[in-house]
């Protein structure tokens, strides 16, 4: 990937998610779409649960070479839910947010490219709090498109 177009930047949060973690290093984050598939069969019966957005959240964890992922929706409350589920709260950040507009098969591309060119050209610092990926409600896995990522900055 060469370019991305330029972030918006917004404030975001706080939010509650309910949703499944696992952790990973850059070696086994293979096996998210799996995590995804496991996922699957709450989404819109999470009791709860608030619109149709699905959210990926990044959390960075030690050793440094690991992080965990959670794969979720916006719930309302966490009184009701489900034993293998963990709610998480986001709290209220300020964002860069890219669009990918590419197929899921390339969000790595495109994470990398966030990381790797625009980051240290950007002059920003991330905040130590979760990266959101941004799943529309028309998001569909194998067309282009509605997907966006959100890059906590440090004010």
């Amino acid at each position: 990937m060469d370019s991305l177009d330029s972030p918006r930047f917004e404030e975001f949060g706080p939010l509650l998610i309910a949703g499944l973690r696992e952790s990973y290093t850059d070696a086994t984050s293979t096996a998210i779409p799996a995590q995804w598939q496991r996922f699957e069969p709450f989404l819109g019966q999470v009791p709860g649960q608030v619109g149709g957005v699905a959210y990926g959240l990044v959390y960075p964890s030690a050793p440094p070479d690991e992080w965990d992922y959670v794969c979720g929706v916006q719930i309302s409350d966490a009184a009701q839910l489900p034993p293998a589920l963990t709610s998480f709260t986001i709290p209220k950040q300020k964002y860069a947010v890219f669009s990918h507009t590419g197929y899921l098969a390339t969000l790595r591309e495109t994470w990398q490219y966030i990381w790797c060119k625009w980051l240290p050209q950007s002059g920003l610092r991330i905040a130590p709090t979760a990266r959101i990926e941004w799943y529309s409600e028309s998001f569909r896995p194998k067309a282009p498109g509605g997907i966006e990522l959100w890059i906590p900055i440090q004010c």
